[in-house]
């Protein structure tokens, strides 16, 4: 047989091409690229309803006083006693200045209101009456408090209580410090907490939580105030 005839068996055999479409012929469609899967539109977060801020609630009022001790004075002194009330458990009156003097002896003397607790002030700048001094009264024998109120207007004076307890002394002095209210009839009327040349009263609504008299803390002191 001849050589060129004889078949190779190392040899693989040539991959036959794929027939070519006749002439004329249109070709397959491409099959199209699968479609990728569209993403979700992204949702906020649903917001929960704010709820309705509730009504503020009412507070406490002052309720009239009524029974013998304020109906008494009231028959006495007529319009000085100019209210009678009670709030959150606690009785006062609220007396015209010349008659709290006489008010407060009776209180003292007839109904056993024997021990001045506190004496204090508060200062309402936007009014016309701007201070009221207030005493605060305890009875042992009655085991009750109770608080006497007059209302002053800027630079005039209250009335001293120190002849009827003398422990108000120094509580009159400690009001003339720090409210500047004078207090007619005090045996020593002057500063008891600040030095005496200090200017300006601390527990006005007017003197502000940061004043200082730089001044007297320059001239006593040598330093620059703090403030």
């Amino acid at each position: 047989m001849p050589e060129d005839t004889k078949a190779n068996p190392s040899t693989p055999p040539t991959p036959e091409k794929p027939a070519e479409p006749a002439a004329g012929t249109p070709a397959a469609p491409a099959k199209p690229a699968a479609a990728a899967p569209a993403k979700p539109a992204a949702t906020a977060p649903a917001q929960a309803a704010k709820p309705a801020t509730p009504a503020k609630p009412a507070g406490p009022v002052p309720e009239p006083w009524t029974g013998p001790l304020p109906e008494g004075l009231k028959s006495r002194f007529g319009s000085a006693i100019k209210e009678a009330s009670t709030y959150l458990g606690q009785n006062y009156l609220l007396v015209e200045r010349a008659y709290a003097v006489e008010v407060l002896q009776i209180l003292r003397d007839e109904e056993r209101f024997d021990y001045c607790v506190d004496l204090t002030a508060v200062h309402y700048p936007k009014k016309e009456l701007q201070f009221e001094i207030i005493w605060i009264l305890y009875s042992f024998s009655r085991n009750q408090r109770m608080r006497v109120k007059t209302q002053l207007q800027e630079g005039e004076a209250a009335p001293s209580v120190v002849a009827l307890w003398p422990a108000a002394n120094w509580l009159e002095r400690e009001c003339y410090d720090m409210f500047g209210i004078a207090f007619e009839g005090h045996p020593d009327l002057r500063r008891i907490l600040l030095p005496d040349g200090w200017k300006g009263f601390p527990l006005r609504k007017d003197y502000s939580i940061l004043q200082q008299d730089k001044e007297w803390v320059q001239a006593n002191l040598g330093i620059e105030s703090g403030q």
